[in-house]
């Protein structure tokens, strides 16, 4: 069953003087539940403008996104935000923590936003501290740790609202590459217990962490790759391939 369904999106910018930028031309694809989709491709490729609509904190041209069957592209502002924060959990690559907040109130914020009680918020947020290795970080500030720990907790914060769909941006791009292997580790368990997850990335390695890997060039879907059977490994060198041919302009070495 499809969670999330991309029916032939178009983005044009329009400036001031009337010229126009395109920034999706076509994107049509379909997101199953408990699938983990990386998004890749150049800078201008137009794969954050596709994630500001699918995060419905902007709407398309033209076609539609659905999340459960349901059109949100067609809602009202506010009608959006609800719908965004009944089914969207989101990883940003600069954390987006309150510095004045404890670790553990970062986590719990969309849950104070939703009018959640106490009690209920304790309970969730234990086990997800447990499962990221943050417990004993809780009472801490996001000053006080390093940035593994930071994204972790921003990890737990988009996952306190058990999200239908997991929205990661460049959620590695701040990290070393120590880090980044411990949070892709993370996020691909985390996917094994059921949770869909779409993530755009710049990385090769964080890709291949996915279940499927969408190239994105001028504007749409230039290629896919899929698992299957693949090791990680195998998915990483496959992807290395790939970026290499965009790279090149899309040709294939005729070589």
């Amino acid at each position: 069953m499809a969670v999330l369904e991309v029916n032939h999106i178009k983005k044009v910018y329009k400036a001031r003087l009337g010229a126009e930028t395109t920034a999706l031309q076509d994107v049509h694809f379909s997101v199953e539940k408990g699938e983990f989709v990386a998004i890749m491709g150049e800078s201008g490729s137009g794969k954050t403008t596709l994630l500001n609509i699918l995060a419905s904190l902007d709407v398309p041209t033209a076609g539609k996104v659905l999340v459960n069957g349901k059109d949100f592209t067609s809602l009202k502002d506010d009608e959006r935000a609800v719908m965004r924060r009944k089914n969207l959990g989101f990883i940003f690559q600069d954390f987006n923590l309150l510095d004045n907040f404890t670790i553990e109130d970062n986590i719990k914020l969309p849950l104070v936003l939703a009018g959640v009680d106490y009690k209920s918020m304790d309970e969730k947020v234990r086990p997800l501290a447990g499962q990221l290795g943050i417990t004993d970080l809780l009472k801490k500030y996001p000053f006080e740790v390093s940035g593994g720990q930071k994204q972790r907790t921003a990890v737990a914060r988009a996952l306190i609202t058990d999200p239908q769909i997991l929205l990661a941006d460049e959620p590695t791009g701040a990290l070393d590459s120590k880090a980044a292997t411990n949070l892709m580790k993370q996020l691909r368990e985390i996917h094994k217990g059921g949770q869909t997850i779409l993530m755009v990335t710049h990385s090769n390695v964080a890709a291949s962490y996915a279940d499927r890997v969408m190239f994105i060039r001028d504007g749409e879907v230039f290629h896919q790759i899929y698992r299957g059977d693949m090791s990680r490994s195998q998915m990483l060198d496959k992807i290395c391939d790939t970026v290499t041919v965009l790279m090149r302009g899309g040709e294939e070495n005729d070589g």
